[in-house]
């Protein structure tokens, strides 16, 4: 295409660009002396005859106006002759105006993750984390940049923390740093079977969860603050990164919580499903927001859910809380099921065997379905809400949707 302001060969001008103007500074006159009554005419300046590559090499200081006279006026008709220069000093014009202090500086919230995105694509790094680890590391990055944004007295807000025992809700007061120091304290187990060390310390006998919890509150000297934060990170840091070094085998390493265990894979999807939920109650009590995970990361924390859910039933079964099995199969068979949906973000189709842990669920023997939308599962299963309250849609054997249900909520804990 061409324009108006072509020349005769038909090639276009380059644009002519303004020159930068000159700060208020230029115009001052320090010295304390009258200004005079009539203007002083500046002569004009020498224009240095320069070659190509000086003038590109001063492109940058010119559009900061640290050039002087005679190099600006050489610049600029410089500019006016060459088109590659001249969009140059367009792209730095506009950099440069980034930097004027008047500007909201406020970032677009996606701008980190499409530099990282960037930076990843054109230099992988040495050493991959795992995709198995990439929830925990997300969920942990997530609250540490919720915890840099509050105020040091908002470390010590009352937070409410709720879990399902003994078919009941029971609540437990805490500040934003006591939460904390319960991530740092049960975190230490995964940090136990890595060979890292211990927050608790060297020599602490087998705790479950909630009496490590216990013990780090107790053994702090005064209330706990925001000098928690940095420890807490370190360690985090110190896990992934260490899981990162340790090759594939790693995976299937076993993290025992005193009365269960699972395999080092599932362990971290289980701190991450916790770090979010307590990160979820440290915005409700500093009124800040914060959104679910992805729906990726969600769909692997429902699904660790559901892979539990055959054995807690046949606990409760055990102790009396849930109905008696009523068609046992043998171990890999299938046998009577549970159709659970899960709609919305992280959603999917999952089919729990009622009868036995070792059996396997079928769709073609679901005696049961039950729908609800994938945040308000992991509200039940982390004990927010009770199974009376939780909004399921329901449908088929009310017997084993009341038992599913309540096995869910019994998957919580501090």
């Amino acid at each position: 295409m061409t324009g108006a302001d072509d020349d005769a060969d038909g090639v276009a001008q380059a644009p002519r660009i303004p020159g930068p103007r000159r700060s208020a500074d230029d115009h001052a006159d320090l010295t304390g002396r009258p200004e005079p009554e009539e203007p002083v005419e500046e002569p004009e300046p020498d224009v240095p005859v320069l070659t190509h590559g000086v003038l590109k090499s001063l492109l940058g200081a010119w559009a900061l106006s640290a050039c002087s006279a005679g190099e600006t006026a050489a610049v600029e008709a410089h500019l006016t002759e060459c088109g590659p220069c001249a969009d140059e000093a367009l792209r730095l014009r506009d950099a440069v105006a980034l930097l004027h202090r008047d500007r909201d500086l406020d970032l677009d919230p996606l701008l980190r993750s499409r530099v990282l995105e960037n930076c990843l694509g054109r230099r992988p790094a040495r050493i991959p984390i795992p995709g198995w680890v990439t929830p925990y590391d997300a969920e942990t990055a997530r609250l540490d940049a919720l915890l840099r944004d509050i105020g040091e007295s908002e470390w010590h807000a009352p937070v409410r923390l709720k879990w399902y025992e003994e078919d009941r809700q029971v609540r437990r007061k805490a500040t934003v740093a006591g939460v904390i120091g319960h991530l740092f304290a049960v975190d230490g187990l995964v940090a136990g079977a890595l060979g890292l060390d211990d927050p608790l310390g060297a020599g602490t006998p087998e705790l479950s969860p909630s009496e490590r919890t216990e013990a780090f509150w107790s053994g702090l000297e005064r209330p706990p603050g925001r000098a928690l934060r940095e420890p807490w990170r370190d360690q985090s840091h110190a896990l992934i990164r260490t899981v990162s070094f340790a090759g594939r085998g790693v995976a299937d390493l076993t993290v025992t919580y005193k009365d269960f265990a699972l395999p080092l894979r599932d362990s971290l999807l289980e701190r991450a499903f916790e770090c979010w939920l307590h990160a979820d109650d440290i915005a409700h009590a500093v009124a800040y927001p914060y959104d679910p995970p992805c729906g990726a990361h969600l769909h692997e924390m429902i699904d660790l859910a559901t892979r539990l859910l055959p054995a807690a039933l046949a606990g409760r079964r055990r102790s009396g809380l849930a109905a008696p099995a009523r068609q046992l199969v043998a171990a890999g068979a299938p046998g009577r099921s549970l159709h659970l949906e899960v709609e919305g973000a992280g959603g999917g189709h999952w089919y729990i065997a009622l009868d036995s842990p070792a059996a396997v669920g079928d769709p073609d023997q679901a005696v049961a379905q039950v729908a609800m939308e994938g945040v308000e599962f992991c509200q039940l299963v982390a004990g927010r809400v009770s199974p009376e309250e939780a909004a399921a849609g329901q449908d088929g054997d009310r017997e084993a949707i009341r038992d599913v249900l309540a096995a869910a909520a019994s998957l919580s804990r501090l």
